[in-house]
Parts: structure tokens; C-alpha cells; sequence
């Protein structure tokens, strides 16, 4: 180009066909498990219209399933049963719940999200025999039953509402009022996805809601995964991960800890298993919140 010349304008990406975007569209909803419209209108630099009508038939050929806002696998992960879930990753559980106890002090309150982890949690609250005064606020039904051996030294406080017999959990309606009138000092919230682009998500959406209150009214927050949770990314969000203080995790691979941490997210790996103290950990240890007057 000389210099007289007119600057040509910035080629545009070219469209992709639709019978190659479609199957480039069911390909990323496959591995992702759920994709929102608006992003891949994003991705595609196609209006949403057009990627509704996609997925509208892609929806038809079997290939996904449609959703409000977006779409789904079809082999999306199927909710399991608590008991099932138990058997899952014992020992990261474990020694994820020996960590989270580990920050818990005589005179909190705590959040305890339902979940196998979270019970993991509470099952080392109670080996914790010098913490008095603890207060475990609940929606989880196995995870009060443990915790009631720690009566009175605990205080436990289970929400009410709608029982969801797959997890032994109380949701909506009425599972709100507890949390809404509450301050905690932490909460430990389990998912079934840590995502560093879409953060932390989960399968079912009446938990979902709940989990996020319960992040919402505590000073501090952690997610609570162990490493098969890492890099999924499902359904219900429940927060960006700048919400959390950090993730408490356990069996997580390298790779995906790294990423985790690339978007901002601290990381604690939990090793030891010993109840009533604090495994090895990869990231710092958290400072305790600031001491009472």
C-alpha cells in the first residue's frame, strides 16, 4: 500500500455454515453440559434469534435439550442419591472436611450447605472437642441428625421448608426465611462444578437458589469440592468465583488447580485426614477472621 492509498477495512470472520455451526454448537454444549444462548451468539457473532432457532433443531434431531436461556446435554450428569454420592471420593471428602473444620472457632456461626462434603465438615466439627458455642445453620437433614451428639456445646439450627428426599434437604418455599435473617461467620457450600470462565455451578436449581443466600449472608464464603468437581460447569450458578474467600478442595489435578487459580480463585489442597486438625495444604493458610472485641 502506498501512500496514497485507501487502508482496507479489517477482514470479518467468516460465518460458518449452518450445518457445521450446529454440529460446532452440539459439540460445545456436549463437553460444557450446559450453554447459554447469549454466549454462543457471542461466539459465533450471530444474533440470538438465529442461534434459537439452532438450537431449536438440534433440540429436535435429539442432540441437546432446550432450556430457558440456553441448552443442555443430553448426557448431562444425573443428580445423585446422598447415599450413593457418599461412596464417591471418601477420602478427599474427608480430608476436605477435617480442612474446613479446621477454620471454624468457639462462638461462630457457620453455614453448612446440605451435601457429602459438608457432612464430611460437621463429622469433624465434632472431633473438634474444644470448640464451644458453635452455632450450624442447616438445610441438610444428615448433616443435623450428626451434629446432634454436639448438643448443647452446639447450637444447631435446621432452616425448614420443602424436603427434597434425593438429598435430604429443605429448599423453597420457605427454606429462605432462616438464612434471610441471619449474619454468618462462614458458610461452606458444596456444587457440582468450579469453572474458571463460568465459575461455581450446580445440577439442580431449587438448591441452587439457596446456595446462593447462604454465600450471600456470611462473612466469609468457601467452596467446598473435591477434584472431580473441577473444570464442571452445570446448570445452576451459584456465583462467580470472586464470591468465595477460596475453594477447599482434595484429589484435584495440577492442571485444573492451576486454572483456578490463573481466574483468581485461592486455592487450598487439603492432604491430612487426622480429625481435629488442618491437613497440608498447597496455597497459604487462611488468616482466621479478625478476633472479636
Amino acid at each position: 500500500m502506498d501512500g496514497n492509498s485507501t487502508p482496507r477495512p479489517a477482514a470479518q470472520p467468516a460465518v460458518l455454515p449452518g450445518e457445521r455451526r450446529r454440529d460446532r454448537i452440539a459439540d460445545l454444549v456436549g463437553r460444557r453440559g450446559f450453554v447459554r444462548t447469549a454466549e454462543l451468539a457471542r461466539e459465533f457473532r450471530l444474533s440470538e434469534v438465529t442461534i434459537r432457532t439452532d438450537l431449536e433443531s438440534l433440540a429436535a434431531d435429539g442432540l441437546l435439550s432446550r432450556v430457558h436461556g440456553g441448552a443442555l446435554s443430553v448426557d448431562r450428569p444425573a443428580e445423585r442419591p446422598f447415599e450413593e454420592e457418599s461412596s464417591v471420593s471418601t477420602e478427599a471428602k474427608r480430608a476436605i472436611g477435617v480442612e474446613a473444620a479446621s477454620l471454624v472457632r468457639s462462638g461462630d456461626c457457620v453455614v453448612l450447605d446440605v451435601g457429602t462434603t459438608t457432612t464430611q465438615i460437621a463429622l469433624a466439627l465434632l472431633e473438634r472437642h474444644e470448640l464451644e458455642g458453635v452455632v450450624v445453620v442447616t438445610n441438610g437433614l444428615t448433616i443435623a441428625l450428626a451434629l446432634e451428639q454436639a448438643v448443647p456445646r452446639f447450637t444447631v439450627i435446621v432452616s425448614g421448608g420443602t424436603l427434597r428426599p434425593l438429598q435430604h434437604s429443605l429448599v423453597n418455599p420457605l427454606a429462605t426465611s432462616v438464612f434471610a435473617g441471619i449474619t454468618a461467620d462462614l458458610a461452606f457450600i458444596g456444587c457440582t462444578g468450579v469453572h474458571a470462565t463460568h465459575g461455581v455451578t450446580n445440577v439442580n436449581l431449587p438448591e441452587t437458589d439457596l446456595k446462593r443466600l447462604m454465600t450471600q449472608t456470611a462473612r466469609r464464603s468457601y467452596i467446598v469440592a473435591d477434584g472431580s468437581k473441577l473444570g464442571e460447569a452445570h446448570l445452576g450458578v451459584i456465583g462467580p468465583l470472586d464470591t468465595f474467600e477460596a475453594l477447599i478442595t482434595a484429589g484435584a489435578d495440577d492442571a485444573s488447580v492451576a486454572e483456578l487459580r490463573r481466574a483468581g480463585l485461592d486455592v487450598v489442597a487439603a492432604r491430612g485426614t487426622t480429625a481435629g486438625g488442618a491437613g497440608e495444604v498447597d496455597a497459604p493458610p487462611h488468616d482466621p477472621a479478625p478476633s472479636r472485641p
